[in-house]
């Protein structure tokens, strides 16, 4: 079987990660550059400070136009991308060269600084190529395909059986289950590479919902706060369905009682916040399977690829509730087949 190639993208420069990690690249670079020319160490202040200004007058603009053209940009194919960036490396170099020329004692003490310039500006989107690569999720497909499989054995077959129990007495019952069981899966087995709308996750987690209620009954409620949702987010797919899943799994099943499930998902500012809190597994009980950490690596595989430093997850668990709790960055997105560039507000 041919193995999938990975889809080369431009880097978003409105993210948080990749800024930082230009940042911290170049002046890496510029340490590297600075230090083996210096004469004598009582130099190294006077040096490092004129080759700051320089980097910094190339450097900053450079981000600032990057940043602003991210969303006409990311739409380019990378080949077409990739020299347009330079480009306006290049440019910014010059411009700040032209601007430091009245200050600086001896204009060619760089050698050839538009060739560094373009060396670097490679150097680093190659680095960031390659990154990508690495989190990417046709080169994590194993993880994602563990992650859906992990729905099928403890599921399916409960949920047919579920099905089974109703087709006699409530058959419209058992045609609904049978269509929310439908829809579940078939998102399951699509190529869930591209973000999602955040209300089709929703949907999909109430479909998930609706199939275990055939089972647990009244035992098993979930509590929604979307009043504040922002529906048009951007999300990794198949991230709320599992989260949910989990809860039943540790939260509900073990225990007798009815027990609720509370989903809150609302908007501050330009972040997304969303919170899946269930009750505490019984002490005692033992869960044989690794499901709860597998998710949520899966997850957090994903929030870095798509979101890098901009989004979080965190977990707290105390002897009334395990929470977690989950941060991106708002992006619309207008539909669910749509992919990046996104519209940033």
């Amino acid at each position: 079987m041919k193995r999938p190639t990975v889809d080369d993208e431009l880097p978003d420069f409105r993210n948080l990660g990749v800024l930082l990690h230009a940042l911290v690249y170049a002046h890496l670079l510029l340490v590297m550059y600075t230090l083996p020319s210096l004469q004598s160490w009582r130099a190294w202040s006077t040096a490092m400070t004129e080759d700051s200004l320089w980097l910094e007058m190339t450097l900053l603009p450079s981000l600032a136009v990057l940043a602003v053209i991210a969303p006409w940009l990311s739409r380019l194919q990378y080949r077409l991308g990739i020299p347009l960036v330079c480009v306006i490396v290049l440019a910014c170099n010059y411009l700040g060269q032209k601007l430091l020329q009245p200050f600086s004692a001896d204009t060619h003490a760089r050698f050839a600084p538009e060739l560094m310039c373009l060396l670097a500006t490679l150097a680093f989107l190659g680095v960031l190529r390659l990154r990508q690569r690495a989190l990417s999720p046709r080169l994590s497909e194993a993880r994602l395909s563990a992650l859906q499989a992990r729905i099928r054995p403890h599921f399916f077959f409960n949920s047919l059986n579920a099905v089974l129990s109703l087709i006699r007495n409530e058959p419209a019952k058992a045609e609904q289950a049978l269509q929310d069981i439908a829809d579940l899966f078939r998102v399951v087995m699509q190529d869930n590479r591209r973000l999602s709308r955040l209300a089709r996750e929703v949907e999909l987690a109430e479909h998930y919902i609706n199939i275990e209620t055939l089972r647990l009954g009244d035992r098993l409620r979930v509590e929604w706060h979307t009043e504040q949702m922002p529906g048009d987010a951007a999300v990794p797919p198949l991230m709320l369905q599992p989260l949910i899943e989990n809860a039943v799994y540790y939260g509900i099943e073990p225990s007798i009682d009815p027990g609720p499930i509370q989903v809150n998902i609302f908007r501050t500012r330009n972040d997304v916040h969303i919170d899946v809190k269930n009750p505490p597994m019984p002490e005692g009980f033992v869960r044989t399977q690794r499901g709860n950490g597998m998710a949520l690596d899966n997850i957090r595989e994903r929030l870095l690829l798509h979101f890098d430093a901009e989004a979080s997850l965190t977990t707290q668990a105390t002897s009334d509730y395990y929470q977690v709790h989950i941060v991106v960055p708002y992006r619309e997105i207008l539909h669910d087949d749509a992919a990046a560039p996104f519209s940033r507000r």
